[in-house]
């Protein structure tokens, strides 16, 4: 069994950092790179693709709504043309970047308001689809199980790796569970390892409800900013090697 580690990199702006990037980078196969849009900016870009390469982890795009003042987590609404420019936007900046670097995007992954949305609604999931499949053909989307992007993606040929966000609750229906809601953010690090080590030998994971849901995913999502982070990754490549997993970057999942 292969299973990729990915986080969500770049989340600082300026002279402000929220996270080890350096520390997490050397722990994980993959990385989403904020483009500037809910958080990074063009030096902050820049020098976590570089990092990335160092340590030969895979390059994605974190696309978002244009939204830092509220990190992305403010849905807002546009149509779906509009949608399509501002997610082939972020895209082309981190591969203009990337390319000085030496290093190409691999993946995509939606972030905050707009991850959940194109999760949940199709016609944002086929916009965000489009533009990336615009963008590069073959280029792969992290999904959650049955969610609407992976649908999406699917239906126009696009490869899909499905996502597995270690410290959020889930809903029966498979979506993340709003913030809001109790249970949605799991801050004890015993139990996000534990549910991990589950759903990658079991396949299915509790919901915030009380019920069982299936879970098959190839790739593991530890968010930067949550608090021991870097601790909590190294214990989790811990655990899926020495349950006989190999770690390995999103491409091998292609």
């Amino acid at each position: 069994m292969i299973i990729d580690i990915n986080s969500d990199m770049g989340e600082g702006f300026g002279p402000y950092r929220i996270a080890d990037d350096e520390a997490l980078m050397a722990q994980i196969s993959s990385a989403n790179v904020a483009c500037g849009y809910h958080a990074g900016d063009p030096v902050i870009m820049d020098r976590t693709i570089r990092l990335a390469r160092e340590h030969g982890v895979d390059l994605g795009a974190h696309v978002s709504f244009p939204d830092r003042m509220g990190f992305g987590r403010r849905r807002m609404d546009m149509d779906l043309p509009e949608l399509e420019c501002h997610v082939l936007y972020q895209l082309g900046a981190l591969a203009g970047l990337a390319g000085r670097a030496g290093h190409r995007i691999t993946h995509m992954n939606p972030h905050g308001a707009l991850g959940n949305l194109a999760s949940s609604d199709p016609a944002i999931a086929a916009a965000v689809a489009r533009a990336a499949m615009a963008f590069d053909p073959e280029i792969a989307f992290l999904v959650l199980p049955g969610s609407a992007l992976e649908k999406a993606a699917l239906e126009m040929g696009g490869n899909v790796v499905r996502l597995f966000l270690a410290d959020r609750g889930y809903l029966a229906s498979g979506q993340l569970a709003p913030r809001s809601q109790p249970g949605a953010v799991i801050h004890d690090a015993e139990l996000v390892v534990a549910r991990v080590m589950r759903v990658i030998r079991d396949r299915q994971v509790d919901t915030v409800e009380g019920q069982v849901i299936p879970m098959p995913v190839q790739s593991v999502l530890v968010h930067s900013d949550t608090a021991g982070a870097v601790e909590l990754t190294r214990r989790l490549r811990e655990g899926i090697t020495a349950g006989g997993a190999t770690i390995a970057p999103l491409t091998r999942h292609i």
